[in-house]
């Protein structure tokens, strides 16, 4: 006869013996239920490991492409890096650090080559293009630094209807140290003919990675980097530009040494994202989850996600879906790919972008169906892809893992 206790032990037993016997359901990240999921590339084309991918193998997504700036033959003595993009006022407009650089490698040999950079006297440049490939002549936006100091370009932010350029003073060399500050420029009726004034400082001993963006709350949020490394996400700039309440996210140590962080609202339009870039050379992107609004994160995790230990940029496309620009080889910092993803979470297909040459420091937007990337060639050019957004309904991933030889 069959008690009840040995019923519900002969039950438990079955339970478990299914369980383990299915798929780890609990690998799905989420931001409330599995935030610790390393889960961020799906796909049959993805070998069992990322590091193995043959990026140059990688279905190419057609563009079209613009230089903005080239400074590749100044033999290392010139830096363009830092590139953004904004659309206001009906007509695109590029900003990027603009300076002096550290020679390298010899002269001639210096065009895929990266200068020494954010060195003194380092200025913040501009230009614009009614169509997003033929530009106009290089302004200047912040003005000469104060010596011992530069600039450093932080990208476009457009508040009440105001075109604002961000930009943080730093001592130089390299930002880390005191004296770091964010500062804003408005140009009057975002009209480049009226130049740029000093705005104000928007916040003290603070480097962000991209401009702020609007939260469902109505808040306005971006990251921070202090002087000392650490990771922070401002909230505010609703009342004034510069009011902002700072939280605390990484410190410079540990596992992480977390850089140049990127965030998206999820689908939900509850949750956020945040990514980071790993300095202690994991070979992998970060991911952390914030639950209200960029006050609190969970501890970022290591994902499955490669990369060359570079800044990237992504946004939500008017679809729905989510797209990463980032530079996934490992190795080095080429090429350069494009990457897409249903819910902002897991990535599914990557397509080519440009290559066979060092390219870096991405940032793209989207257009009356099109996305706009910059980046820099050896952080000595502003170059500008345009692409047709149905190029992203043509990519079609291997049915296999693309591996390398």
């Amino acid at each position: 006869m069959i008690t009840t206790r040995y019923f519900n032990a002969l039950l438990s037993l079955a339970v478990i013996g299914l369980c383990l016997s299915q798929p780890a359901v609990a690998e799905e990240p989420h931001p409330v239920h599995n935030p610790e999921s390393p889960v961020m590339l799906r796909g049959d084309w993805v070998p069992e490991d990322p590091h193995d991918i043959d990026f140059f193998a990688l279905p190419e997504i057609a563009s079209e492409h613009a230089v903005v700036s080239d400074v590749r033959d100044a033999g290392g003595t010139r830096v363009n890096q830092h590139n953004y993009l904004v659309h206001f006022n009906g007509r695109f407009w590029a900003m990027w650090s603009d300076g002096p650089g550290e020679p390298r490698a010899e002269p001639d040999e210096h065009r895929d080559v990266v200068p020494g950079h954010d060195r003194e006297a380092q200025q913040v440049s501009f230009a614009t293009s009614e169509d997003g490939l033929n530009w106009s002549e290089i302004g200047d936006i912040a003005g000469e630094p104060d010596e011992g100091f530069g600039w450093i370009a932080r990208g476009f932010w457009v508040r009440d209807g105001e075109l604002l350029a961000l930009a943080s003073r730093f001592n130089a060399p390299g930002y880390r140290g005191e004296g770091l500050q964010l500062h804003a420029f408005i140009c009057e009726d975002g009209d480049p003919e009226n130049g740029w004034e000093h705005h104000g400082l928007v916040y003290d001993d603070a480097l962000n990675n991209f401009p702020p963006k609007r939260l469902p709350t109505g808040e306005w949020l971006m990251s921070r980097r202090t002087s000392e490394r650490g990771v922070h996400f401002l909230v505010g700039g609703v009342d004034a530009f510069d009011q902002w309440e700072s939280h605390p996210v990484v410190d410079y140590e540990g596992e992480l040494l977390a850089e140049e962080p990127y965030w998206w609202i999820l689908p939900d339009g509850e949750n956020l994202l945040a990514l980071y870039r790993d300095n202690r050379q994991s070979g992998y992107l970060f991911r952390s989850f914030s639950t209200d609004y960029g006050r609190a994160w969970t501890e970022p995790v290591r994902t499955d996600f490669p990369d060359a230990r570079s800044k990237f940029s992504g946004l939500q496309l008017s679809d729905g879906r989510y797209v990463l620009v980032s530079n996934p080889n490992p190795e080095r910092r080429n090429p350069m790919a494009l990457s897409i993803s249903d819910d902002g979470i897991v990535f599914t297909k990557m397509g080519y972008l440009v290559g066979s040459r060092h390219v870096d420091y991405p940032h793209v937007i989207e257009h009356e169906g099109y996305l706009y990337v910059a980046f820099a060639s050896a952080k000595q050019s502003v170059e500008v892809l345009r692409i047709d957004m149905a190029e992203l309904d043509q990519l079609e991933m291997p049915s296999e893992p693309l591996t390398r030889e």
